[in-house]
Parts: C-alpha cells; sequence; structure tokens
C-alpha cells in the first residue's frame, strides 16, 4: 500500500484552442459573386475534472506529466461550424483540491462522486466572415481566429475524506485499532513510524450502520514545522469530522500528551481546533484498574474519554458507541 498511495501530483494542463472562422464566399452555378458564407471555428476543448468514489489516491496520474484538450476544427463554407475540441476529464479521489503551482491559489476541489468541474475553458471559435457583412461592406475577406487554450502547472493534492481522524503520536496503538474495529489490514509493528501512509477502515456499527475511520502517520512534536512525518499528513486530518485522540496508558503524563498533539494541530491549522474530540486511552491491559481509574480522574472534564484495549478488546464497544453518538 505505501508505494501505491500517492496524494500529491503536479501536472501541466492545457485546453483546447479555439478553431479559426472561415473566410469563404458561396458559390453557385448561375451566382457570379456570391455573399461571404464562412462559417465559426469549433471551440477548444475543456479540461474537466470528475470525481470518483472508487480511487483512493492519485497514483493514476503520477506518470502523467501533461493533460491536453484537444483544439477546435475550423469553420467551412455554407455557414458551417467546425467541431469542437474533445473534452479530457481527469479523474480523482473524492478530497482533492487543486491549486496553481505558482501562486498557491486553489482552483478547484472535488468533494461527491461523479461531481464535475471545469478546470480550464477551451478557446472560443473564431467568427466566419458572414457575421462581417454590413449595408458598406458586402464581401468582408476576413474572419476571427479562434482563441488559445489555457494552461498552466497544478499542483493535486489529495485530503483523506473519513469521519474520524486518528490522531496521535507514533506506536500509540493507532494501527492496531484500526485493525481490530474495521476490516482494514494496516502495517503493525512494535517500533514507531509504522504507519507510513493513511489507512482507511469502515467501521461496521449496529444496523448496518457503518462509518470510516482514517489512520494517519504519527505526529511528533515540532510536526507543524515540518519534523518527522507530520507535516506531509497533517492536511488529512482537516477533511474528518471527528479527531480521536489516542494516548497510550503507558505514558506517564497523559494530559501532557494530548496537550502536545493538540498545540501541533493549532500551529498547522487553527480551525482543527474548532472539530469535535474525543480520547481514547489505549493499551490499558498493561494497567491495574485502581491505575487507570486514577488516569482517568485527571483527565479534562470536558473532553469525551473512553479506554480502551486493541489486544483484549475491552472498551471497544464503549469507543465505537462514544464516536457514533459524537457524529450524531
Amino acid at each position: 500500500m505505501s508505494g501505491n498511495f500517492i496524494d500529491y501530483v503536479k501536472l501541466h494542463c492545457k485546453s483546447g484552442k479555439g478553431g479559426a472562422g472561415s473566410t469563404h464566399f458561396r458559390r453557385e452555378k448561375f451566382v457570379d459573386k456570391g455573399g461571404p458564407d464562412g462559417g465559426d471555428g469549433g471551440r477548444g476543448g475543456h479540461i474537466i475534472l470528475k470525481g470518483n468514489a472508487q480511487l483512493w489516491t492519485l497514483i493514476h496520474l503520477r506518470y502523467q506529466k501533461h493533460i491536453k484538450a484537444g483544439n477546435g476544427v475550423a469553420g467551412g463554407g455554407s455557414r458551417s461550424t467546425g467541431a469542437q475540441g474533445q473534452d479530457t476529464y481527469v479523474e480523482v479521489p473524492l478530497g482533492t483540491v487543486i491549486r496553481n503551482a505558482e501562486t498557491n491559489e486553489i482552483l478547484a476541489e472535488i468533494t461527491e462522486d461523479k461531481e464535475e468541474i471545469i478546470l480550464f475553458e477551451g478557446g472560443r471559435g473564431g467568427l466566419g466572415n458572414s457575421h462581417f457583412k454590413t449595408s458598406t461592406k458586402q464581401t468582408p475577406h476576413y474572419s476571427q481566429p479562434g482563441e488559445p487554450g489555457k494552461e498552466d502547472w497544478l499542483i493535486f493534492e489529495l485530503k483523506v475524506l473519513a469521519d474520524v481522524g486518528l490522531v496521535g503520536f507514533p506506536n500509540a496503538g493507532k494501527s492496531t485499532l484500526l485493525s481490530v474495529v474495521s476490516a482494514a489490514k494496516p502495517q503493525i509493528a512494535d517500533y514507531a513510524f509504522t504507519t507510513l501512509t493513511p489507512n482507511l477502515g469502515v467501521v461496521n456499527y449496529y444496523d448496518e450502520k457503518s462509518f470510516i475511520i482514517a489512520d494517519i502517520p504519527g505526529i511528533i512534536e515540532g510536526a507543524a514545522e515540518g519534523k518527522g512525518l507530520g507535516l506531509r499528513f497533517l492536511r488529512h486530518i482537516e477533511r474528518n469530522s471527528i479527531l480521536l485522540f489516542i494516548v497510550s496508558a503507558e505514558d506517564e503524563d497523559i494530559k501532557g500528551q494530548y496537550n502536545t498533539l493538540l498545540n501541533e494541530l493549532k500551529k498547522h491549522n487553527p480551525q482543527l481546533l474548532d472539530k469535535k474530540r474525543v480520547l481514547g486511552i489505549s493499551k490499558i491491559d498493561v494497567l491495574e484498574e485502581k491505575e487507570l481509574k486514577k488516569i482517568m480522574k485527571k483527565l479534562p472534564k470536558d473532553l469525551p474519554s473512553v479506554a480502551f484495549s486493541s489486544l483484549t478488546l475491552t472498551g471497544i464497544d464503549e469507543l465505537k458507541d462514544l464516536l457514533w453518538k459524537q457524529m450524531e
């Protein structure tokens, strides 16, 4: 999975040039000097973005540096309009944001399946000489050229769409939790930074209800300044409606760990603090019940919290219930 998860590509996109208008005069057997009848050129092809819910990554665009639409065809005689240039569709996963590579301006954002957005319009076709006939100018010997298409370097950036985003330091137990509550099979090992790509899992709840959890690679202190892997993945958290902070019961200062994570998110994007938050204390199988009660008493009162163990499955149902309640 890690080699196949591509969440950032830079592409040169170019829409089609409009076809030229025609300079043409009517020619008939018994008409010596027919009037102008040059047709218009066809418009150039558009570059169109299309949302595809079956795509999870931008890997299909990785080796496509240039995307072009077709040029419009020139107009003909008898006022015939040239054919339109062929539109080019670029299919992207939901949650894709497109920016101008130079100015960083957001040009488009795809969030729904089959949603279409024209990224670059094709150039307009030129008018044929039939449009320029006047009472004083009966035989115009000119027509319009087609307009050029638009072109630029663009950045395609994917932000994972999920209901719940897991936030925590490396080795907090996020991947193990995901493997227990869903059918996702993230790579898991007992060392920091096991998760190198966002993993998505569908959690089945009661009565055929379900929700999506995204495991985002572990944040380390200083992620917002670009340390470790954090900065590259922080943007994926922006799309989640609830943030589930995971702190291991093995940590001596759970409240301090939670505040550090919160601070990293704040530095990256203060709006992330507006999202609903839930605190999960993982790996409680290593604690005595007395110790756990002490820990839970010290947690912030205004923060919904739950303790669980992915190993023994203790508290997993309570965690699902709490998440569902917060989503409702």
